[in-house]
């Protein structure tokens, strides 16, 4: 990459150093072709700091602790989300969600949806979170070989539906997912996004999520409509959002619009991150079974098969500590983006209003710096008595200060009754030769779906025979039928069926 140094109008050098930009698209095609490589690639360069361009747009990449508490802790309102992303006019985004929305009209929103993420709201959720997630295991089977990315979707999707909204969205799960599919999942969209090109036909990436969002807006408009006409309140964030003020005057409340898409935001990011959450804890625990047998070891002794309380999600430090490990190595918000209102100095440089900055968890989840052995899975590093102390500000998976995410005690709730759930009943292994990839869009997804075969719990009394089972090549079966069957016949010949 050549270095050269980013010049204001006056010739006076002032943003850091950065690779030279291409005309008109800037760093766009290195960005585009391995986002998560080119970030580290940048940091390993240029040190604490970079500039990119998106098209003639400067961003400076923050590679420092220090700096995520500076940008999203110390000073936030030196950085707005407006400006960010798509534009205003673009149907197929939730532009007046929690997520884009800025200043007193956050802070005024926000505070009407918070009283849904209160302690004990979140508690209520718990039952919920249970049923949902009992009534997939009774259709799991022992050696059934199957798609936990989708089941993962699947299962998130419809808890934060019925906790959230009071929906029970079970008939339309599938084509639900797809549909967020298509709005999260897209890799061409991104890049269009930031060239503003936005080609509304079947082809493109911006006009799959333009269908996507027009089929989940048919949904979403119908049920606000009806939840207008019934006037029996409920006590969930649609009821919240229906009388929330809108910030312009006290007295006026939120357009449909508005609700449409804070129910969009709510929804999407409710149930992408914490799936794709599971979905790479699942992977690790395939490839860590020392971590796994850990985890399945604490389990056994804190629940002894019961259905996990809150209080006993107090006394299983190692689940938290595990999907606190599984968060670093794999955030599902790999980046944040802000765009700066007000001139600042960040060590001796000074940045501009008008230009954005990126703070990139893949990139600082990472640092050996900051993580001893960084790319090892190890979730004893969370341990509070243990000697590695966590930096504030290097971890980060749901932002922070007064954007953090709203949904944080949800999540992390979910996650934890979910992965303890199954893990009582099964202990999930990829199939063999599993390579996930990776799919950095607005989230951090595999870039192949994982594919889990589901061994016993109590692995370990029949690891022997397990370890033969496991190592049938995945290509010499030629079907899901055919590799749920091959299975089924090799466990009852163990007497494990």
């Amino acid at each position: 990459m050549t270095t050269i140094a980013q010049d204001t109008p006056t010739g006076k050098a002032t943003l850091p150093p950065g690779p030279r930009p291409m005309p008109y698209i800037g760093n766009l095609l290195s960005l585009r072709s391995d986002p998560l490589g080119y970030m580290q690639q940048l940091q390993r360069r240029y040190g604490n700091m970079a500039t990119i361009h998106m098209g003639r747009t400067p961003l400076v990449v923050l590679f420092r602790p220090e700096y995520v508490r500076y940008a999203l802790i110390e000073h936030p309102r030196t950085f707005s989300n407006e400006g960010m992303g798509p534009q205003r006019n673009d149907e197929s985004v939730a532009n007046e969600g929690l997520l884009t929305i800025d200043g007193e009209q956050h802070r005024q929103q926000r505070r009407a949806v918070q009283p849904a993420f209160h302690k004990k709201q979140v508690e209520g959720y718990a039952s919920t979170i249970e049923q949902y997630t009992q009534e997939l295991l009774q259709s799991w089977h022992t050696g059934d070989t199957l798609d936990m990315s989708s089941a993962m979707q699947a299962l998130t999707l419809r808890i934060v539906s019925k906790c959230l909204f009071s929906l029970d969205l079970s008939n339309q799960l599938s084509a639900l997912g797809d549909n967020f599919n298509a709005m999260l999942g897209n890799s061409t969209s991104t890049a269009e996004d930031l060239l503003n090109i936005h080609i509304d036909n079947t082809v493109t990436g911006y006009g799959k999520r333009l269908a996507a969002t027009r089929q989940l807006d048919r949904i979403i408009y119908t049920l606000i409509a009806q939840r207008r006409e019934n006037n029996h309140e409920q006590n969930d964030m649609l009821s919240m959002l229906i009388t929330a003020p809108s910030g312009a005057t006290p007295e006026t409340n939120l357009t449909d619009k508005q609700i449409r898409d804070h129910m969009l935001t709510f929804l999407a990011a409710g149930h992408e991150t914490t799936a794709i959450s599971l979905t790479w804890t699942f992977y690790l625990l395939s490839k860590y079974p020392q971590v796994r047998e850990k985890l399945q070891d604490e389990l056994r002794s804190v629940l002894a098969g019961r259905t996990p309380t809150m209080d006993d999600l107090t006394k299983l430090p190692y689940l938290e500590w595990v999907l606190n490990e599984s968060m670093r190595l794999y955030p599902p918000a790999w980046m944040q983006a802000r765009f700066v209102v007000q001139d600042f100095e960040l060590d001796g440089v000074h940045i501009p209003a008008g230009t954005m900055i990126m703070l990139s968890q893949w990139v600082i989840h990472r640092l050996p710096e900051f993580w001893d052995e960084p790319e090892t899975f190890r979730p004893e590093r969370w341990d509070p008595d243990h000697s590695e102390t966590i930096t504030p500000g290097a971890y980060f998976p749901f932002g922070g200060g007064p954007r953090m995410c709203i949904g944080m005690p949800f999540a992390q709730l979910e996650a934890k009754m979910v992965l303890a759930l199954i893990l009582q009943r099964y202990t999930p292994q990829a199939v063999p030769g599993y390579n996930p990839g990776l799919k950095p869009t607005i989230t951090l997804r595999p870039k192949h779906n994982l594919r889990t075969t589901l061994l016993p719990a109590d692995l370990n009394s029949t690891s022997a025979q397990w370890k033969q089972l496991i190592s049938v090549p995945e290509a010499t079966l030629t079907s899901n039928e055919e590799r749920n069957g091959c299975l089924g016949a090799m466990l009852r010949l163990f007497g494990l069926l």
